[in-house]
């Protein structure tokens, strides 16, 4: 159900008996990866979770087994009913949407897109938990993308869902700092957190919380591409912290990367150094070591020390300790491709 359809429904519905504010609203929940765990773990507790649905069980790991969505899991062991549908076009699968007679669908990472049809299905709509204060960084990366562009600040968006990609109008918004040390993993974890705390005060006041959501604004509107391998490739001539931020926003996964006498290095952390240089040193220049045993590199405009790194086809170790096992001299260069 979209906003221009919910002031109907609240309209005609009984809100004395049955629509009271902290009444337990049925719901169907619609989530994949382990960000959505913790606000399905909050509805369980709080209100009637009828439904799970999440993507299917897909292929991974070197042996390419079959592993159920970390939402799948969790509901198979929560003895929630579980389904797994490839997409949502079919009149049979709109159908057993139906069937649920949900208050909310309440979407969460779910990674399938929900047509029209099934946005009208619920009461009282589909109310979707975004990992960005809307409309700045709508669609897929936005933990990265807030990062990798600096950002001191992030948080949740609680939106009513429409057809368009993350527009539907605001009902509810939490807030939290980026600081320096965040990564892209650590801010994933705080927000994932976030997201059952801003959406579960929303479902607790439903409907009342749901009367005047707020359209975004038409200023301020930035997507947020979807992230790969090829673009976490650093490149040493950046100044030092662009490079920064580059680093976290790819840590822990994909991990930016360079390469080394030996191979991809996936650079884990990363910190600007205080230390001045020669600055006609070539970007990418391996320039010894800090104190505390951290590699130090040459980048556009100053030095960046690197803590931790996992050369290709081993674990994460500290750099001191990788640096232990190369052939690596002052002077040495790291590429920001393959070609080291």
């Amino acid at each position: 159900m979209t906003a221009s359809h919910l002031d109907d429904t609240m309209a005609e519905a009984n809100m004395a008996d049955t629509l009271q504010k902290g009444a337990k609203q049925r719901i169907v929940f619609m989530g994949s990866p382990a960000f959505a765990i913790p606000t399905l773990d909050h509805l369980v507790k709080t209100h009637e979770v009828c439904a799970v649905y999440s993507q299917p069980a897909k292929k991974s790991g070197r042996g390419m087994k079959t592993t159920p969505m970390p939402v799948a899991a969790y509901a198979h062991s929560a003895d929630l009913p579980i389904f797994t549908p490839d997409n949502l076009k079919s009149a049979e699968i709109e159908a057993q949407l139906a069937s649920h007679d949900a208050d909310l669908f309440v979407v969460v990472a779910y990674g399938l897109l929900l047509p029209a049809t099934i946005l009208a299905i619920p009461r009282f709509g589909c109310l979707n938990g975004h990992a960005s204060l809307l409309p700045r960084w709508r669609g897929a990366a936005p933990i990265q993308r807030a990062i990798q562009a600096g950002d001191s600040e992030t948080g949740i968006s609680a939106m009513i869902m429409e057809t368009g990609l993350d527009t539907g109008p605001v009902v509810g918004v939490c807030q939290t700092a980026i600081s320096k040390h965040d990564n892209a993993g650590s801010l994933h974890d705080r927000l994932a957190d976030l997201t059952a705390e801003c959406l579960g005060a929303v479902i607790d006041g439903a409907p009342h919380s749901l009367a005047s959501p707020i359209p975004q604004a038409n200023d301020g509107i930035i997507y947020a591409a979807k992230i790969s391998s090829a673009e976490a490739m650093i490149d040493w001539h950046q100044p030092a912290d662009v490079l920064d931020c580059h680093i976290r926003a790819f840590a822990p996964y994909p991990g930016a990367w360079c390469s080394g006498p030996k191979g991809r290095i996936r650079v884990l952390e990363a910190y600007q150094s205080p230390t001045s240089h020669n600055i006609t040193t070539r970007p990418g220049t391996f320039a010894g070591q800090d104190d505390k045993g951290n590699m130090q590199i040459m980048t556009g405009d100053g030095i960046l020390c690197i803590p931790r790194v996992q050369p290709a086809g081993k674990n994460p170790m500290p750099a001191k300790n990788f640096l232990n096992g190369i052939q690596l001299v002052i002077g040495d260069t790291l590429a920001g491709d393959d070609s080291a």
